[in-house]
């Protein structure tokens, strides 16, 4: 008779704050079904979306209860039916999983699923996916963002912030950053701004114009009209097949050429889940992309 394997892992029953994710011993480990893989994880991204999902203010909800987390990294332990492109033992990262990354071990369908080349570590592997390819999509898809133009990152020391530097100057752009503390600054500047202002200073707004991501912004439609400006918003999720394909080709590029390099700010075990949940909203400006390791 067998035995049934378990597993770490955090469940969410119901929505609200950081206090509802909960941490269960007694996880039954998924199976890979059709063209899936199993996945041993070391490492998992935590990121602002996250958050919005667990309090039940985003447009989409997942069913009840539910493991939060998309970007793991790891080694395959089993492959289902179907796989061509991945092996038992191959070390990976994956952009999106069946069953929640805030855990031992999860299922991903093999085409979320990318190999991590070895100069990358695990903790690296797991700030790719949502920051990277949300910063490649905003910059090229929606921006049409070209070699020569001038870009400003907001909140450029977080996970997406970091990525978006890189890309930016590695593909020929002149890149403004800003972030929230002196330390904050100096991590954009190494990453790739040529330019880092604090946005906390009292008249910053005076040297630049920004839009933010949170609160409310005043919009005059003319002014718009006299520059020709656009406003677009992004959403990873809507990409479609071959939008991510290109966007995964491009970062592997990155990788081969030694420029991507994501940076690791806070990490906490997966016990500590709500508070990373806390710290990412609420806590000390963004240093880095935030980890859960296992």
């Amino acid at each position: 008779m067998s035995t049934l394997k378990l597993m770490r892992a955090i469940r969410v029953a119901e929505f609200g704050g950081p206090s509802v994710l909960k941490l269960y011993s007694d996880v039954p480990i998924p199976s890979p079904g059709h063209k899936q893989v199993l996945i041993r994880i070391y490492a998992c991204g935590v990121n602002p979306v996250e958050t919005y999902i667990r309090s039940g203010s985003y447009t989409r909800k997942p069913s009840l209860p539910y493991t939060p987390g998309s970007d793991v990294s790891g080694v395959i332990e089993a492959v289902g039916d179907g796989v061509k492109s991945l092996q038992t033992g191959y070390r990976v990262f994956a952009t999106a999983t069946e069953t929640g990354g805030y855990a031992e071990y999860a299922v991903a369908c093999e085409d979320a699923v990318y190999l991590l080349p070895d100069g990358l570590d695990f903790n690296q592997g797991a700030a790719i996916g949502i920051p990277y390819f949300t910063a490649y999509r905003a910059l090229f898809h929606k921006a049409h963002a070209k070699a020569g133009e001038s870009v400003l990152i907001h909140g450029a020391s977080g996970g997406v912030g970091i990525a978006a530097c890189q890309l930016s100057r590695s593909l020929g752009l002149r890149v403004l950053g800003t972030a929230g503390t002196v330390e904050g600054m100096e991590l954009v500047l190494k990453n790739g701004a040529h330019q880092a202002f604090n946005h906390r200073e009292k008249d910053y707004v005076t040297k630049i114009k920004i839009v933010g991501c949170r609160g409310p912004i005043e919009i005059h439609p003319r002014d718009i009209m006299s520059k020709e400006s656009s406003i677009s918003g992004v959403a990873l999720f809507f990409a479609t097949q071959e939008e991510t394909a290109e966007c995964a080709v491009a970062l592997f590029a990155g990788m081969e050429a030694g420029w991507l390099k994501p940076v690791i700010g806070p990490q906490y075990p997966l016990e500590k889940a709500s508070q990373a949940h806390e710290d990412i909203i609420t806590g000390p400006a963004a240093a880095g992309k935030i980890v859960l390791i296992m």
